[in-house]
């Protein structure tokens, strides 16, 4: 058992190493892109299902509250968290549709919209992702090796592993740098 908790950990600490040189520019980028849309007036809509939703929320609740600094709340909203939307939009329109819909009514250009599917297939996020796009919005996505979503978004993270503990492991530590990085950004003399 002891050998497993190492193994798990090594695999771990050895594709969070590896995602971030790979990506380290791509990182700033989109810390640069969400400081800038939300220092204009306007938010970062995120949503994903299942753990994905969740990291959604984690990190919706990260820029809305604090971080790791005392300063004023940023606009975030996962779209993930009211279940009447989402049961009403499920059940009247098709389980597709409930980010798409609250995309269109609630996002506006110069959003930014961060979707999470680790298997970059998840139809949800997908149809949201490309009505964001439609509408203006600045497309992010977390993912795994890949799926559609690679296709479809202005930026992507994908961590190249088919283990989905491992790549939401990547994509919430991923999520603390962004915000991290955002706050550095806005309140740079708070550091």
């Amino acid at each position: 058992m002891k050998e497993i908790i190492r193994n798990i950990i090594e695999e771990s600490i050895d594709l969070k190493r590896r995602f971030i040189n790979i990506n380290m520019d791509l990182i700033i980028n989109a810390a640069e892109k969400i400081s800038d849309s939300i220092s204009s007036g306007h938010k970062l809509l995120l949503f994903g299902n299942g753990g994905s939703a969740a990291d959604a929320q984690h990190i919706a609740a990260e820029f809305v509250n604090r971080f790791r600094i005392e300063r004023p709340p940023l606009a975030a909203l996962a779209l993930t968290t009211d279940t009447s939307i989402l049961t009403s939009i499920g059940n009247d329109y098709s389980f597709d549709d409930i980010f798409s819909k609250q995309i269109l009514a609630l996002g506006t250009a110069g959003d930014v919209a961060l979707g999470i599917s680790t298997s970059g297939n998840s139809r949800n996020v997908i149809k949201a992702i490309e009505v964001a796009k439609d509408k203006g919005l600045f497309t992010i996505v977390y993912t795994g090796r890949g799926g559609r979503l690679v296709s479809l978004a202005d930026m992507v993270f994908a961590v190249e592993s088919d283990v989905t503990a491992r790549i939401q492991e990547v994509h919430i530590t991923l999520g603390h740098i962004i915000c991290e990085l955002v706050d550095r950004n806005l309140f740079p003399g708070k550091f």
